[in-house]
């Protein structure tokens, strides 16, 4: 009897072990591993080349794939790579059909030249396979639609230990939308990366810029970004906006207009991180761009009475549930802030919340 509960045991642990050797041997052959310069996949195109008028707007949002509206709560925001502990791995269809809806909705009665999103699925199983990015498109009708990929994979198998609940196949990336055609788009991969085996399971983190022609000789360039998330420590983060600024301070200095958008996983300088709702332990997982990592006349340009990322350890809870500001724009010294707007949705959606702005190319 004992030999033959001790040959089950052994039996149950070799598939156990064959299984955990198959995820990671899987998932390093299929990891995507991008050039650092790509061309941007573009879906459609604009009509206008030139950029006349020097008043311009822009918004940006990051849908959050349609899967972490209001209800959701999400198990790797808890450490849940092995487990999902209770929490939600996926939306249901009805869900993930109703943050559709809300975002299209939003898109087509919103106003603005340039759209900057991200986690925009394009085929993933978390999404029902949903072309996120195509749909959009067809919202913006005869605006650009550009889409750079950060996470892609045939088959994601976490949390490790529930495969029957595994995230499958993902694509998902940035998309961007312009009322007019960019004379150059690229996906630049941002440096630094987690360890093995954990990157294998991560977003390859990315920068998609686009680059528009002014009626004055100047270039506007545009960058919508979406900087590395659960980095602990913060060292990717660094890296990243290091090469950000040498980035931003080329274009500048070749007289270029510069304007970043997006979901920078950290607060403006300065922000107080859990001003919305106080929650010290919360607000210390967070840090602040660095003031200093730009000279004083570069503009972080938010909307400091709208939060626009929300906890996702638990379904929306409003006023209870930590609230904070971590997407935002950055220009260069040549363009005005006219105005700025964070849009309220309170959270329907997405577990992020867009933000709106106008602004004037000076001398354009």
């Amino acid at each position: 009897m004992i030999k033959k509960v001790r040959k089950i045991i052994l039996w149950i642990l070799g598939i156990f072990i064959s299984y955990i050797a198959f995820v990671l041997i899987f998932g390093t052959l299929t990891d995507f591993q991008p050039d650092h310069i790509l061309e941007i996949e573009t879906e459609q195109t604009a009509e206008a080349t030139v950029i006349t008028d020097s008043v311009i707007s822009l918004a940006i949002w990051n849908i959050g794939y349609a899967g972490l509206g209001e209800e959701s709560d999400f198990f790797y925001d808890g450490g849940g790579m092995l487990r999902s502990k209770g929490h939600m791995v996926r939306p249901s269809k009805a869900i993930s059909e109703k943050n559709v809806q809300g975002i299209l909705q939003w898109a087509g009665s919103t106003q603005a030249d340039f759209f900057l999103m991200q986690e925009v699925d394009r085929s993933s199983k978390r999404s029902y396979q949903v072309d996120h990015f195509a749909k959009l498109a067809e919202t913006f009708d005869g605006y650009y639609a550009g889409f750079a990929a950060n996470y892609q994979s045939p088959w994601v198998p976490i949390p490790l230990l529930e495969p029957w609940k595994a995230y499958g196949k993902t694509k998902s990336g940035l998309g961007t939308y312009s009322r007019f055609q960019p004379q150059e788009a690229t996906r630049y991969q941002l440096p630094g990366e987690y360890g093995w085996p954990t990157k294998i399971f991560q977003l390859d983190r990315c920068a998609a810029v686009l680059r528009f022609d002014m009626e004055n000789g100047k270039e506007l360039v545009l960058m919508n970004v979406h900087n590395s998330a659960f980095d602990k420590g913060g060292e990717l983060k660094k890296q990243q906006m290091r090469f950000l600024k040498d980035f931003f301070l080329a274009e500048y200095q070749k007289g270029n207009y510069v304007i970043a958008g997006g979901d920078w996983n950290q607060c403006p300088p300065f922000f107080k991180k859990d001003g919305f709702v106080p929650d010290p332990d919360r607000a210390a997982e967070l840090s602040n761009i660095e003031a200093e990592m730009l000279p004083e006349d570069w503009q972080w340009i938010y909307d400091p009475t709208v939060p626009t990322n929300r906890s996702v350890r638990n379904p929306l809870e409003l006023g209870k549930t930590f609230v904070t500001i971590i997407d935002f724009f950055l220009v260069s010294p040549n363009v005005k802030v006219l105005k700025v707007k964070g849009l309220n949705l309170n959270f329907k959606f997405s577990d992020h919340q867009p933000v709106w702005m106008e602004v004037e190319l000076e001398g354009g």
